[in-house]
This record gives C-alpha cells, structure tokens and sequence, in this order.
C-alpha cells in the first residue's frame, strides 16, 4: 500500500518510510504528519530512521495545485517550513537513509537530518531554476551548510551531483556501492546511536542550535553554563 508509513517503536527506533510511486513527492499530508511524529515523538522512541521505497528517495513535494492565492500559497510554505523547524528541534535523532536521487525540499530533508547515507549513484539537485523560482527555503539554510558561492552555483543552474560531491559539501556523512550495503551502514550507524544516552545525544543537538549562530567568545561563554547543568545531570537516568 503507497503512502507514508510510520512503524511503531522497536527497540527505541520508529521507522518513517515513504513510498508515493517513482518520485516519491511529500504530500502536505504527509508532512504535517511527519511533524507530528518529530514534535510528539511516541513513549521510548530514541532514533527515526527515514527511508523510501522506489527508485528515488524525493523529488520534491507536490504542489498546491492551480491555485495562487496568497494565503493557499503561505500555507503551503509555512508547512513547508514547519518540517524544517521540527527536524531540528525534534529530541529525536533523525537519520536518512538515501536510496536513490533527492530533489529540491527532498534534500532539504536529508540535510536536515543528524546522519544521512546515500548509495553511490544518487544525484542531487535544486531544479526550481527551470520553473522560474528562487528557491527561498532552501536558501535559508544551503548557504550556512556549503557557503554563499556554492549555495548560488546549485541554486543558479540547477546541476545534478554526485553523492561524493555531496559528501565534499557536507550534505552526506557517507557513501556507499549499493543499497544492499546502505541497509547494512545505517543498520550499524543505529546501532551506534543506540548504545549513547538519548538525553545527552538531545543536548548535543540543542547545543548546536544554540552555538550556531554565536561567535567563538559568546559561545564559549554559553558552554561554561551547558557544561555545568550536563554534568551535574550524568547521574540521571536514560531518558
């Protein structure tokens, strides 16, 4: 059955898979029920792993039809940036696992994600260009991943890359040959993530929100309270 699946949790892990036909386009539907899941994630959930079935991992999201008007359009967009905000700001730890090509909002997911893996022949791309749009959300977070330069040239012409290339400009943590070994990668990689805290890993991304956009001092700064609080919680239980 096509759709949007969400498995219950196992062993800490909710598996969120995709399976719309050969472009594997987001509905607004399914959206809002994956910000649902990362807002209000279940009782015991530690890791989402988000996958597709098919040739594509996502190549984009379908659109709102004909219509033009402007509160159908800020709809769209304000759900479109509701995913964004709730994959980082989910206490979940999100990992893509990337089958196939990823188009415009579909690599905005991946990149989104702690940890995304894709095989070896998957290419990505920003193709608004070739429907006369500047892709304004993309544009608010592609520039702090790769830099304002190469943030224009993919935006700009609309290039396909290859996964290495991908992995150069920081939008994959790794690649590997075939989706047999994909499975086997994320497969550890959950593993891994498994075995730490799920109260800590939650610091980890609360602390990089919040450095982010900070200079070295204040930072610094910041980390004398974050390392204080942190230690003084070791002896909690997992949450």
């Amino acid at each position: 059955m096509t759709g949007f699946h969400i498995s219950p949790v196992t062993d800490g892990v909710v598996v969120a898979e995709l399976d719309r036909g050969p472009d594997n386009l987001w509905t607004l539907a399914d959206l809002r029920e994956l910000v649902a899941l990362l807002t209000d994630p279940p009782e015991g959930a530690h890791v989402l792993r988000l996958r597709s079935r098919g040739a594509a991992f996502c190549l984009g999201r379908e659109r709102g039809g004909t219509s033009t008007a402007p509160g159908v359009v800020r709809g769209e967009a304000e759900t479109l940036v509701s995913v964004q905000r709730a994959l980082r700001r989910t206490r979940l730890v999100t990992v893509a696992e990337v089958q196939g090509d990823a188009a415009g909002f579909g690599v905005g997911v991946l990149a989104a994600c702690d940890v995304s893996v894709a095989v070896a022949d998957a290419r990505f791309s920003f193709p608004e260009i070739g429907i006369g749009l500047a892709p304004a959300l993309v544009l608010a977070w592609l520039p702090r991943l790769v830099g304002e330069r190469q943030a224009f040239w993919l935006t700009a012409t609309g290039e396909k890359i290859s996964a290495d290339r991908a992995l150069e400009l920081g939008l994959l943590n790794a690649v590997v040959g075939s989706p047999e070994e994909l499975g086997k990668d994320v497969d550890e990689r959950v593993a891994m993530l498994r075995a730490g805290s799920p109260r800590v890993h939650a610091e980890i991304r609360d602390m990089l929100r919040a450095f982010s956009p900070l200079g070295d001092d204040a930072a610094l700064d910041m980390s004398i309270d974050r390392l204080v609080v942190g230690s003084l919680r070791r002896g909690e239980a997992p949450a």
